[in-house]
């Protein structure tokens, strides 16, 4: 700021200056008024020139040289040159490029423009002119007409201090890229102190270069008489075929593996296929390498390649496998693959020995360079799930649900053969538990029941879940299963450790023994026989046919009071329920319903239906003469239970 001259508009208030005293020059010495020259400015500010004495003053205000050397004489003034006069006729030239982008082209994406900016010195004007090009199919020529162009928003215009080689300059929104300059602008330049930079070269336009490679002279090459359509009427259907082993053991769990090489000679392409053999443990995929024309070098390529939109073509990739490169002996690789060539067949013998000339073809034996494959072992059984289940599970590694005799499954379908057996064991708190065994003859399962007993400590129920039991001491590779011909009264049962001891069955078992005789021992069927004829009570089941068991005294009062606690349950929970039942078997909408239809309902609500139960229960209602219950003592029974 301190060089700028002292006009308007040229002085500035520094904002952090605070101090603004000014020092004083008027004094007293000896009692006389004296002038004192200020040594600092204001606030304290140094001045900035020389400091004189009054003296040196006074000499220098009354110094006049023309007094000392006499009148000097005047130089003669100089022509005046106008501006416009000197610069005219006098411009800069720079030579620059610019980028038009062109949109939905699918030949090019831009285009480089080059142009001729004159700088005019006459008025620092500018002028933008593209050289013509024949035949472009644009419009060229002056692109900015001869004008002073703005720089900014300040208002300051281009000069031609601001271009030089190497930068950018923006015109009205386009930039152009300056080049380089003719010798009467870089002289000009050089002549006002400003430094030159290096020129650089024009771009090439993609476009224009396609255009003079298509203009340009072509040469061409007499093609052969073995073309394509040659051959493929001559080797159409002729395949060349190399085994051939892929050798990885070089990798951890590595092994050689056969392969075969299919070359076709109709199209140069090849395909390898995999020779499976039985229980190798591999999926059933035939082919490796799907027939196409493989590279020598799958990696070859530019590194511009867009790989992920475009598949490799003839134009990335020159060297592919020929039938020169497959001989007897060698190693080929293929991406990645090192395949070991040990034999050919007989045409591929001749195919060689007719255009190549090659006779000798020696086998390689590889049998002894193979890894033999382990044998599969089955591992001992577990005790978790089915032995079949876990079986499959060796087999295969999805397992298959195991097989079943769908045939047996429906002869005897809800065949079930019951039996009732007592817990052997030391242990005095298991004595006299009773259970019932139920054997299915569908499938040959077992399922034991516990019949709660009150008071008894141990909660009763489902002692034992579907399953197949095996014989103790059975093999588990071929277990020996509980049969029912294993099943007679005084037999012991080993499950998992429990011992049962057989009291008795019912009346169903006899009966399906006597009309099976063949497939039971006598001695099964004659125990039967025996203790199912010393029973008095018999008792009715879902399943099965009727069965004969020792009531203790006590056991019909509980199973009453039982029935009728599950029949208040539902009373209270659902009332219309209770008369939904009733009207269920009350079909002629008579208001009463029978014995036979108490015995429906307990054994549709999952109740005891033993003969000398159900009596019990229609005791308790009230009947009518005809010996029938009606719905008003049907409600009072089945709320006050």
């Amino acid at each position: 700021m301190e060089g700028l001259p002292f006009l308007p508009g040229n002085t500035f208030v520094d904002p952090t200056h605070t101090k603004h005293h000014l020092s004083h020059t008027l004094g007293y010495r000896n009692g006389y008024c004296t002038v004192n020259r200020a040594e600092v400015g204001i606030g304290g500010k140094p001045i900035q020139f020389n400091q004189l004495d009054q003296a040196d003053l006074d000499h220098l205000a009354n110094f006049n040289p023309t007094l000392t050397y006499g009148q000097a004489r005047q130089a003669p003034p100089e022509d005046f040159i106008p501006g416009h006069v000197a610069w005219d006729k006098k411009v800069l030239k720079f030579n620059a490029y610019f980028k038009q982008t062109v949109h939905e082209s699918p030949d090019e994406y831009f285009r480089v423009r080059p142009v001729d900016i004159y700088y005019y010195l006459e008025d620092d004007s500018i002028a933008v002119v593209e050289p013509r090009v024949e035949n472009c199919g644009m419009p060229q020529g002056k692109l900015i007409k001869r004008q002073r162009l703005p720089k900014n928003d300040r208002g300051d215009n281009w000069h031609w201090k601001d271009i030089n080689n190497g930068l950018n300059v923006t015109f009205y929104g386009k930039v152009f890229r300056v080049i380089n300059c003719d010798k009467f602008t870089s002289d000009f330049l050089e002549s006002e102190g400003l430094i030159i930079n290096p020129p650089e070269s024009l771009p090439g336009d993609p476009y224009i270069e396609r255009r003079k490679a298509a203009a340009a002279l072509r040469t061409y090459t007499t093609p052969s008489a073995f073309d394509k359509a040659k051959q493929f009427l001559e080797l159409d259907r002729k395949v060349l075929r190399f085994f051939c082993v892929w050798d990885d053991r070089s990798n951890m769990f590595g092994e050689m593996r056969p392969f075969v090489i299919h070359y076709y000679l109709v199209d140069d392409t090849l395909e390898i296929r995999e020779c499976h053999q039985a229980n190798d443990g591999r999926d059933p995929f035939p082919v490796l390498i799907g027939r196409h024309k493989v590279p020598k070098d799958r990696y070859n390529v530019p590194s511009g390649f867009p790989a992920v939109v475009l598949e490799l073509s003839d134009n990335e990739i020159k060297n592919y496998f020929t039938p020169k490169d497959f001989m007897v002996g060698q190693t080929v690789t293929m991406y990645g693959r090192r395949f070991l060539i040990y034999d050919v067949d007989n045409f591929t013998k001749a195919f060689y020995y007719h255009n190549f000339g090659i006779t000798d073809f020696p086998k390689v034996d590889t049998d002894g360079n193979g890894k033999a494959l382990p044998k599969m072992e089955i591992p001992p059984y577990n005790n978790f799930g089915s032995l079949e289940d876990s079986l499959q599970s060796c087999l295969s590694l999805i397992p298959q649900p195991p097989k079943k005799d769908f045939i047996k499954m429906l002869e005897n379908d809800h065949k079930v053969l019951r039996f009732e057996g007592v817990m052997d064991s030391v242990r005095p708190e298991d004595a006299g538990r009773r259970f019932i065994i139920s054997y299915r003859l569908a499938d040959d399962m077992l399922t034991i029941y516990e019949p709660p007993v009150r008071n008894s400590g141990i909660i009763g129920g489902k002692f034992l879940e579907r399953t197949k039991v095996a014989k103790p001491g059975s093999k588990p590779d071929s277990p020996d299963y509980y049969g029912p011909q294993d099943f007679y009264i005084g037999a012991v049962i080993e499950i998992f450790n429990h011992r049962f001891v057989i009291t008795g069955a019912d009346e169903f078992v006899l009966s399906y023994m006597e009309e099976h005789a063949n497939q039971f021992p006598p001695a099964t069927i004659n125990s039967l026989r025996e203790r199912l004829g010393q029973t008095t009570v018999t008792k009715e089941m879902t399943k099965g046919g009727p069965m004969k068991v020792r009531r203790t005294q006590g056991d019909l009062e509980q199973l009453v009071r039982q029935v009728r606690a599950q029949l208040k349950k539902i009373a209270i929970t659902d009332k219309s329920r209770v008369d939904g039942m009733f009207l269920r078997y009350d079909r002629d909408r008579t208001g009463y319903i029978s014995v036979d239809n108490m015995r429906d309902l307990c054994r549709q609500l999952q109740l005891p239906v033993d003969d000398d139960v159900i009596l019990a229960l229609v005791q308790q209602c009230t009947l009518d003469q005809e010996g029938r219950i009606g719905l008003e003592d049907f409600r009072r029974f089945v709320e006050s239970s």
